[in-house]
């Protein structure tokens, strides 16, 4: 029994300790739980580490240490402990990405090791509905992504990718890992597209799934198609399939100064609960 305030790398047989800290908070903790759901705690198949933060014993915070480095229910305390523990092993994500308050501490504590970052954008509301919209159709044309369309779908993502992070996900690794998690999506019946002419006009994703909520993804429209209300038609497509589906409860998150898309996103009946950060390297 740990009978002091300590981190250390959870071990999978406290896996159902770290689904009771998710569930806690199951719209913010939607990406990391469905993580966990599926691959357990083991390193290897989780793609990273999952740190708990423990005080008289018991597990009071969680950090997600993989591609991203994602803090989970953290307190200060436990803040200060994953900052420690990241510094000693230096920096291996290529974001840092959570909920506000708790990963702005977390990057003012690792920026003297671990900056300057490329672009750090400090408040992303964080959205949620749990119905459908009363006066938005859905699109009629919107469809899954059949596993035959990956080399139509799959420049979309790129070109959504790009826009949104600054940088291409074909570099590094050839877009290898990219191309993977694009077939994991189509695969799984959660990529979701208007295709015309073998284009696709508009995409989104749903990212990750839990039994309390799921995670709405890379929504994209293709430039020469917007400003035509395909986006609000689209996500509304989409909801009725995450919904129906997946989970009762639907969120995303979405740039702050991405004006025209939360405006979008609140006339699909989305309302802002929260707001998450990403620090990107």
């Amino acid at each position: 029994m740990l009978t002091t305030t300590t981190t250390k790398v959870l071990d999978p047989g406290e896996l159902d300790a770290a689904l009771a800290l998710l569930d806690r908070e199951p719209v913010a903790n939607a990406f990391v739980a469905a993580r966990v759901r599926i691959a357990g705690l083991d390193p290897w198949r989780l793609g990273g580490e999952m740190w708990g933060w423990y005080a008289g014993g018991q597990l009071v915070s969680l950090c997600y240490a993989g591609a991203n480095l994602v803090p989970i229910c953290a307190t200060s305390a436990a803040v200060r402990g994953f900052a420690d523990r990241a510094r000693r092993g230096g920096r291996r994500c290529s974001s840092i990405v959570g909920p506000a308050a708790a990963t702005g501490e977390l990057w003012s504590l690792l920026e003297p090791s671990w900056g300057p970052a490329r672009e750090i954008r400090p408040h992303q509301p964080l959205m949620v509905t749990r119905s459908l919209p009363a006066d938005v159709p859905p699109d009629p044309l919107v469809r899954r992504v059949r596993r035959d369309e990956m080399d139509v779908i799959m420049p979309a993502c790129v070109a959504m990718f790009t826009e949104e992070v600054g940088v291409s996900p074909l570099a590094g690794d050839g877009g290898l890992l990219y191309q993977a998690r694009v077939a994991e999506l189509v695969t799984s019946g959660r990529s979701f597209a208007r295709i015309e002419d073998g284009r696709v006009v508009f995409k989104a994703e749903i990212g990750a799934v839990t039994p309390h909520a799921c995670q709405i993804q890379g929504v994209w429209v293709a430039p020469e198609f917007r400003g035509r209300g395909l986006s609000e038609t689209g996500m509304a497509a989409v909801l009725g399939y995450a919904l129906r589906d997946f989970a009762p409860v639907v969120s995303l998150y979405v740039n702050d100064f991405n004006t025209a898309a939360r405006a979008s996103y609140r006339r699909v009946g989305f309302t802002e609960v929260g707001a998450f950060m990403s620090v990107l390297f």
